[in-house]
């Protein structure tokens, strides 16, 4: 190694490092390619055989999935349902963040320890309370508990939270200009707190769209309905009328229902990871 430059000792030294990561990045990526390629397997394929690549490739799976089950809707409401849970928490959040953070009013302190507080208290705990609440409401199999949980849940807490410790961090001196310029405490929150806290508002609507999309123990438990199933619960009802799973189409929907994720992280991995180092550091 005595004959090399200092570039090529760079070089070999970035090769090293890019052939120890691709290595060890093995089992993790494996996974994840098994199930796209068993997406396109036959039933007895799929454990027969331990090839990435499918002896016959079978697409018609891709087409039963949405006539074994109306998993079209499902897809549908799955997306409706967590943009609607992250666009009323990026509301609700920054506007309960900004007015703890800013507001000096009687009791602001004991409202951010019941807050922290809550976030100790484990779901399942709060799970029959809510389940009583909402059938009292009428909202048993609807979307409302789907909506409402989460945007006044933990996981609404914890936005609340993190743009409240963002809002902390921000200059006093901006906002009193915007005073100084005729702007309202509103004001103040629509045009200069907001825009200058979207690494967090887009930590918080990151977060909360993957929390939503991935919803599983609220869905079971509220919702009935086959036309009326989020993507976690119609993934675990494409089975045999005996119980036993059938594979090939649910490998192929859990293709489809991952490739979105898959598409806007590739598109947008750099403000994703920096929103969860945000989300880490602030919260």
């Amino acid at each position: 190694m005595g004959g090399l430059t200092q570039k090529q000792l760079r070089i070999v030294n970035q090769v090293c490092w890019t052939l120890a990561l691709a290595v060890a990045a093995i089992p993790f990526v494996f996974p994840f390619l098994w199930m796209i390629s068993s997406g396109f397997k036959s039933a007895s394929e799929i454990f027969g055989s331990p090839s990435l690549v499918p002896r016959e490739w079978q697409w018609r799976n891709f087409v039963d999935v949405f006539t074994y089950q109306p998993f079209a809707r499902q897809y549908f409401n799955s997306l409706y349902i967590a943009l609607t849970v992250t666009a009323l928490t990026l509301v609700i959040s920054s506007l309960a963040g900004y007015a703890l953070a800013r507001l000096r009013f009687a009791g602001a302190g004991l409202i951010s320890l019941f807050l922290v507080s809550a976030l100790m208290v484990p779901e399942e705990v709060t799970m029959i309370p809510n389940f009583f609440l909402i059938k009292w409401a009428g909202l048993i199999d609807t979307h409302w508990p789907l909506i409402m949980l989460p945007v006044f849940g933990p996981q609404g807490i914890m936005a609340t939270f993190l743009m409240r410790q963002y809002f902390l961090a921000l200059p006093r001196e901006l906002e009193e200009a915007g005073k100084m310029d005729g702007l309202s405490r509103f004001g103040v929150w629509w045009r200069i707190a907001l825009p200058m806290s979207r690494p967090a508002l887009a930590a918080v609507a990151i977060i909360t769209f993957l929390n939503s999309w991935n919803l599983f123990l609220e869905p079971l438990i509220f919702i009935s309905s086959l036309e009326k199933f989020t993507l976690p619960l119609a993934l675990s009802n494409f089975t045999d009328p005996y119980g036993t799973p059938l594979w090939h189409l649910q490998l192929a929907a859990t293709t489809l229902a991952v490739l979105p994720i898959l598409i806007v992280y590739l598109i947008a991995q750099r403000q994703i990871i920096e929103s969860f180092a945000l989300s880490g550091v602030k919260g």
